[in-house]
Order: structure tokens, then C-alpha cells, then sequence
């Protein structure tokens, strides 16, 4: 197997005494996985955080075997990661799509989906500005899987994430919860606070 790719890192676990596995999705092969040798250095260590855009080459022997993966960065968004409403949603919205999706499993609207929702993370001046993107995101994923229904049209922010909320929890994570949807709870909870903080 030989894969390169641009792909948006969505999780990193260390591995071995200096090495990490990285989870990323890839526009045209979905959830890929591969072992970073040297993923702990401090040259790799900011290129693989979740959120950031990055190249990559998946390399395997056979389909079953972990593939060696080499890693360069593209785009950072690194330092959104020090203000704790961005912070909380690229934390959230990578942690949902490392444990929602299977591996291989080709998705290219989640791809842009989650691409579009990172951008508007980035760019917009406030949580308002990125809210509805994330909780169509949510939507799109839950459709994708084929755990979820379009939103009503007038649906508000917060009726879309309370609904999202109720189908990721018994459709998608019911077996296997664990600290998945805590950092979604956390993320909520800060956007709850939105509607009484003018400048949030």
C-alpha cells in the first residue's frame, strides 16, 4: 500500500519510546493510520497536532500491516490551540471524527466538511461566527453514517447540537462512550455561555 495525500491530522498517540501513530483523514482514502517514527522529536512535535493540515505518505507491505508514515506540514493551527473556545471545538470536532469513523472508509463531503469547519474556526472573529458550522458538521457526519436526518431549516445553533448530542450519544458512541463525548459536553457548555456574553 502507498498512499500521499493531503490530510487534516485528527489524532496522535505516543508509541514506543520515540515514536507516535497518527490518525488523519485523507480526502479520498478516509481514516488512515500509520506509525511516525520519530513522532516525539521536537521537529514532528508541532506538526502532528490535531487540526492541522499536513502531507503525507502512508507506506505497507500488505493492507493489514501499519503503515510507516512520513509527515510534512502544510498548515498549522497550532496556536489556536491557546484560546479555549477554538481550542475546545478543534479538540471536539477531530476527537469525533478519529472515533466515529472507520478506517478506509471514503468520505469526501466529511473531508471538506471538516475542513470548511476548521477554516471558520480559524477565521472568524468569534465563536458565533463558527458555531453553525460546527453543528452542521455533526449533522453531516451523523448523515454520512447514516445515524442522522437533515436539519429542520429554522432549526436554531442550539437545537441543531441538541439533537446532534442526543444522536452521536445513543446512535454513534453507545457502546463505547468513554471521553469522546466529554470533550463535546465541555465545548457546549462554553457555547452556552455565548448568549450572555456579548463578545464571546
Amino acid at each position: 500500500m502507498l498512499i500521499t495525500t493531503p490530510a487534516i491530522v485528527v489524532a496522535v498517540r505516543a508509541h514506543g519510546e520515540h515514536g507516535a501513530i497518527v490518525r488523519a483523514l485523507t480526502p479520498n482514502d478516509g481514516l488512515q493510520a500509520g506509525y511516525v517514527r520519530g513522532g516525539r522529536s521536537r521537529r514532528l512535535r508541532p506538526v502532528l497536532v490535531p487540526g492541522n493540515l499536513v502531507e503525507i505518505e502512508f507506506r505497507a507491505r500488505v493492507e493489514e500491516q501499519l503503515a510507516a508514515a512520513t509527515v510534512e506540514l502544510t498548515h498549522s493551527r497550532a496556536p489556536l490551540l491557546s484560546e479555549p473556545l477554538p481550542a475546545a471545538a478543534i479538540e471536539w470536532v477531530t476527537a469525533l471524527v478519529a472515533s466515529a469513523l472507520p478506517e478506509g472508509l471514503s468520505v469526501p463531503a466529511l473531508y471538506e466538511g471538516l475542513s470548511g469547519v476548521l477554516d471558520a474556526i480559524e477565521h472568524a472573529p468569534s465563536a458565533r461566527g463558527w458555531a453553525l458550522a460546527l453543528a452542521r458538521f455533526e449533522r453531516l457526519l451523523l448523515i454520512e453514517l447514516g445515524a442522522g436526518d437533515a436539519p429542520k431549516e429554522e432549526a436554531s445553533v442550539r437545537e441543531m447540537l441538541r439533537e446532534n448530542g442526543k444522536a452521536l450519544d445513543h446512535r454513534i458512541f453507545a457502546d463505547r462512550r468513554g471521553d469522546v463525548l466529554a470533550a463535546r459536553e465541555r465545548l457546549v457548555e462554553r457555547l452556552s455561555k455565548l448568549d450572555s456574553s456579548p463578545r464571546a
